[in-house]
């Protein structure tokens, strides 16, 4: 009967070793609302009076959320050639605990609302983020709930 050297069964295992994929620690949970979200609907709510915009008709608007900072975009669809196009956007960093998403409001067209704070309680469902608040603008007369429904971009 032939014994297998030492030294080869010592290789043999090296090898198999080698071979084998590396373990790899699970990846860091994401932040579910990190991406490009687009707005579908929106619901706002101003002294029991509810107004209802679709934004998939006459506008588009997206939101960008990433770690810390998020911004929004929205135009008009069928832009004008005149004064009368609408353009809107800000943006600023945010806090998320739990389902609670805050808003620190740092860039808008309107510096009124600049630096001011806005709560919202999120909700996400497969594709679908919706986030439910109130928007209170000391001095402009803005005291609203809104609900506004978007849907993840691909």
């Amino acid at each position: 009967m032939r014994t297998i050297p030492t030294s080869l069964i010592l290789f043999a295992v090296i090898l198999l070793v080698s071979c084998q994929s590396p373990v790899r620690e699970p990846a860091a949970a994401t932040n579910p609302i990190n991406g490009t979200w687009r707005l579908f609907r929106g619901i706002t709510i101003t002294k029991g009076d509810s107004v209802v915009t679709d934004y998939t008709k006459d506008q588009t608007m997206i939101k960008i959320i990433n770690d810390t900072h998020f911004a929004f975009l929205k135009h008009d669809q069928a832009p004008k050639k005149d004064s009368s196009n609408h353009f809107d956007a800000g943006g600023g960093s945010y806090t998320l605990t739990g389902n609670q998403y805050t808003e620190h409001l740092d860039y808008y067209i309107d510096h009124n609302w600049e630096a001011k704070t806005f709560n919202f309680t999120i909700t996400i469902n497969n594709d679908t983020l919706i986030q439910k608040g109130r928007e209170k603008v000391e001095g402009t007369g803005i005291d609203r709930e809104i609900i506004e429904k978007y849907i993840r971009v691909k």
